[in-house]
């Protein structure tokens, strides 16, 4: 009896922890506690105006890319086969094209590598990419629902490998 009840003791204090939290992937630096974002301007691919405020309410991974970056292209598909996996009205992948250009360039550059699922966003005055302290290309923040960055990663990753894939949805599942 007594180790019927301690194992139901040791059971019930299992649940009531807090899941540890997922260690962050190579190079993922992750602040002590969120910071607030600046504001940055871009454009969809209609050309109507957009901000990170437009994405408020879910957790978003934005990475700042252009067509001209090699690892950029590189990693490209890994980021839309993330959101293609995790995208929804919790998690969004917001790929933010530096291309001078214009968006015909990252619209033909989808097209050759085959991507569905990533909506075409454009800075081509390349504003956003000084405003959040970008040292290269690529650079991904991962931001909460209150707009707050809660780590960033400068350099290519795969987005779509399973300890990143655990990593951003143990964030999806906290905030």
């Amino acid at each position: 009896m007594k180790m019927l009840a301690h194992a139901l003791l040791c059971a019930m204090l299992a649940v009531a922890q807090p899941a540890a939290a997922v260690e962050p992937p190579q190079n993922f630096a992750v602040h002590e506690t969120p910071v607030p974002v600046p504001e940055i301007q871009f454009q969809a691919v209609d050309g109507q105006p957009k901000t990170l405020a437009d994405f408020r309410g879910k957790v978003v991974l934005l990475n700042i890319w252009a067509t001209w970056c090699a690892p950029c292209r590189k990693e490209m598909p890994t980021l839309d086969r993330l959101q293609a996996k995790l995208g929804g009205p919790d998690f969004e992948v917001v790929a933010l094209s530096m291309d001078r250009a214009g968006p015909d360039k990252v619209k033909t550059f989808f097209a050759e590598i085959g991507i569905e699922h990533l909506a075409l966003n454009i800075d081509t005055s390349g504003k956003a990419m000084f405003t959040l302290g970008a040292l290269g290309l690529p650079m991904t923040l991962l931001i909460d629902r209150e707009g707050e960055e809660i780590g960033r990663l400068i350099g290519p990753a795969e987005w779509d490998a399973p300890e990143m894939i655990t990593f951003i949805r143990s964030h999806v599942a906290a905030n």
